[in-house]
């Protein structure tokens, strides 16, 4: 085997991780690829000879480019119109409850907290309480000290848990029939039955960018919400080539609504004890096109 199939290889064998860990620093599945592109190039022309660890250096390399693209981004997001959501990550025939801390750190609500955190407390959180990285290796990745990342493992640790501070394990059977009978109800123009599958403070958030229709700011409570859903899947529904289809986003049921063979919009469902929580409404024509490529990811 030649070094460059060996480079190779070990980088193929730990893509999903690597995507993983880049996709939730950055919360763009478009970036994540740069990022692993570029570290690519830059882990081609490393010496294996000096690689002690695989794992442990890739996950370093791709770290640091993770972070160099999301501190170059951040004014591209404040100027941003409307809400700013990550771009949907939908994923292969991966069972979400088969690991749960990995559903919980791509769910949609747990990427939007994320965003309130700076920089170097979103790579530090990522990489010690998804991954599992140790002090040591997280220190090198974002150089800092060592007591210096502990304290930015504190500090974010207890900001995300103040604002997260219980999550349900994922039932794919339970959500999945319940993003479905709700599709049938909105769908028929049942605004009673849907609100009656919504939590009373339900949220929902629409990104478009300023590119499509969408409401510029989140729309709360479940009346407003219920007919709000009801008046865009009905008025959908009358669009000649609309198909409708459930699929599974960010390790949670979202309905994808292609006008012909174009993906029109995504909207993420979270769920809590039977209930519908929040809506995340991608029609960021630039984010769904994004979302065409079905993803892998991995916690190893």
């Amino acid at each position: 085997m030649t070094a460059a199939d060996e480079h190779a290889e070990r980088f193929i064998l730990l893509r999903p991780l690597l995507f993983t860990i880049a996709y939730e620093i950055t919360g763009s599945t478009t970036e994540s690829d740069d990022v692993l592109q570029d570290s690519y190039l830059r882990w081609a022309q490393v010496d294996l000879a000096d690689v002690h660890d695989t794992k442990s250096y890739l996950a370093r390399l791709v770290t640091r480019q993770a972070l160099n693209t999301l501190r170059a981004d951040a004014r591209r997001r404040e100027d941003y119109v409307g809400p700013w959501l990550p771009e949907p990550l939908l994923l292969d025939e991966q069972d979400p409850s088969a690991d749960v801390v990995l559903a919980e750190s791509v769910s949609m609500a747990m990427l939007v907290l994320l965003e309130t955190l700076s920089p170097d407390e979103r790579a530090v959180f990522v990489l010690r309480e998804v991954f599992g990285f140790d002090y040591d290796e997280i220190a090198s990745a974002v150089d800092k000290s060592v007591p210096a990342v502990r304290q930015v493992a504190h500090r974010a640790r207890e900001h995300v848990h103040a604002r997260r501070k219980r999550f349900t394990p994922v039932d794919p059977a339970q959500n999945a029939r319940i993003a479905t009978e709700f599709m049938a109800a909105a769908a028929g123009g049942d605004v009673q039955m849907v609100m009656s599958m919504l939590a009373p403070d339900v949220v929902w958030t629409a990104d478009s960018g300023g590119k499509a229709s969408a409401a510029r700011r989140p729309v709360i409570g479940a009346d407003k919400v219920a007919r709000a859903v009801v008046g865009l899947v009905s008025k959908g529904m009358q669009v000649p080539d609309v198909r409708v289809e459930l699929v599974t986003c960010n390790a949670a049921p979202a309905i994808a609504i292609y006008v012909a063979d174009y993906l029109e919009g995504l909207f993420t469902v979270e769920i809590i004890d039977g209930t519908i929580t929040n809506f995340y409404a991608m029609r960021n024509p630039d984010k769904l096109a994004a979302a065409a490529t079905v993803r892998k990811i991995s916690r190893s």
